[in-house]
């Protein structure tokens, strides 16, 4: 076999197999950096849209009067499934109506005061999710990622059983790729625990829609809602003859009355203006990982159940705490920041370890210059590739192609810089070369 084989085709077989451990490095350092910039995805809005009116709290009429507005300009059109009401918190003080169509902005009265055009936030929030590619395959593809964090975050420490002890050993300046090595494997120590909830909940978050999908098909005739209802909660029967719009006011009072430690953060209306229709209230609760409780109203307003999100089976309470523990919600700007630092931390260990491998290669005399141009244009491109959409959004306006630009500028730069390291050492082996 061996003798069939030609050396120069072994030899592109392993650069081959290089370049594909490169892609995969490569995801799972851009899922960790737009991961970081995330966490200020509330943030991240008011920069986008920075007169879109803002207040503490809106009245429960104000924001019927806000549903019953949306709905109607929607007439005509095919029935939205659901409308969800963002109502103003500390973080984003802002009533916003989105529906299967439209979203936007109310005043404090409940009039539409405009749309909402958020783009290139909802943009960085599905290239985390999904790389934008097709919703199913890639959550798949980042959930998979997640589990390759774990792993390599847990054979880091068994392959190095000194980690722990050599803890706050740097050798920073090192030429010869310990300095690099070190850097590596300080900051996975140092943020390991961080490392393993961040990689944790995000394979959970990834995994669990592939699962979904499985088990709709199999069991549900493809009824993902079904699959998530003893969850979330169940949708309930549809029926599909026209009925007046919910009375959500009537929710929102019952909340403030009964629940009154309970914020309130998410009217959601299933089936809107259909004899099917129900109400949802997404209530928040101090001091606890669980993004919200799911509280159930008729379409009179009148309460109807309480999805156990809360205090239900631990498989429940377990589920509505890894939205919050990914991307840092849960403990205001102190947690954000802590989360920002270590999730820099943990952008730079992606990097690195790529680096460290590339190292290792290059001294075993594989000399790939193109493989470690291609990672500098990763490295360097894909900020570069965030803040330049960033700032066509700010001159371009909303409607800018943020996904295409990101990946078209990305891909520039990593063809760019291979290029580029290939000419260096092109340049370099022939000024080392003896002249005749």
């Amino acid at each position: 076999m061996n003798a069939i084989i030609e050396p120069a085709t072994v030899k592109k077989a392993l650069s081959a197999h290089a370049a594909i451990g490169l892609v995969a490095g490569a995801l799972l350092y851009i899922v960790s950096l737009t991961g970081t910039v995330a966490v200020f995805y509330q943030e991240l809005q008011r920069v986008e849209q920075p007169n879109a009116p803002e207040m503490a709290s809106i009245a429960p009429e104000a924001v019927q009067r806000g549903v019953e507005a949306v709905l109607a300009s929607e007439a005509g059109q095919p029935s939205t499934t659901h409308l969800y009401v963002h109502l103003p918190d500390s973080e984003l003080p802002r009533t916003t109506v989105t529906t299967d169509t439209q979203a936007v902005h109310l005043a404090q009265d409940g009039s539409i005061a405009g749309p909402e055009q958020i783009a290139w936030s909802d943009f960085l929030v599905k290239l985390h999710y999904t790389l934008n590619l097709p919703t199913l395959v890639g959550i798949t593809i980042v959930g998979i990622l997640g589990v390759m964090m774990l792993a390599l975050a847990v054979s880091g420490v068994v392959a190095h059983p000194r980690i722990f002890r050599d803890a706050f050993r740097l050798r920073a300046r090192n030429d010869n790729g310990v300095g690099l090595a070190d850097w590596h494997n300080r900051l996975s120590v140092w943020t390991l625990p961080f490392s393993v909830a961040i990689a944790l909940t995000g394979a959970l978050i990834g995994l669990a829609t592939i699962t979904a999908y499985g088990i709709a098909a199999d069991d549900y005739d493809g009824d993902v809602e079904a699959v998530y209802g003893p969850i979330f909660g169940e949708e309930g029967e549809a029926d599909p003859r026209p009925a007046a719009v919910p009375d959500v006011a009537a929710a929102l009072a019952h909340m403030a009355r009964e629940y009154p430690a309970v914020r309130p953060t998410y009217a959601i209306l299933h089936d809107p203006l259909t004899m099917g229709q129900h109400v949802q209230i997404v209530g928040e609760h101090d001091q606890r990982l669980i993004f919200g409780e799911y509280y159930g109203f008729n379409a009179d307003g009148g309460f109807t159940h309480v999805a156990g999100l809360a205090d239900g089976e631990w498989g429940q309470q377990a589920a509505a705490s890894t939205y919050q523990l990914h991307f840092g919600t849960f403990g205001g700007l102190a947690i954000k920041l802590a989360y920002l630092l270590f999730g820099v931390a943990l952008t730079a260990i992606c990097a690195t370890g790529t680096y460290i491998w590339l190292g290792k290669r290059r001294r075993r005399g594989i000399e790939e210059p193109g493989l470690r141009g291609a990672w500098h244009g990763v490295i360097i491109g894909t900020p570069l590739a965030l803040a330049i959409t960033l700032s066509a959004r700010l001159v371009m306006g909303n409607d800018f192609p943020f996904a295409i630009s990101f990946w078209i500028v990305l891909a520039v730069a990593v063809a760019g810089g291979a290029e580029v390291m290939r000419r260096n050492s092109v340049t370099r082996i022939a000024a080392s070369s003896p002249t005749v």
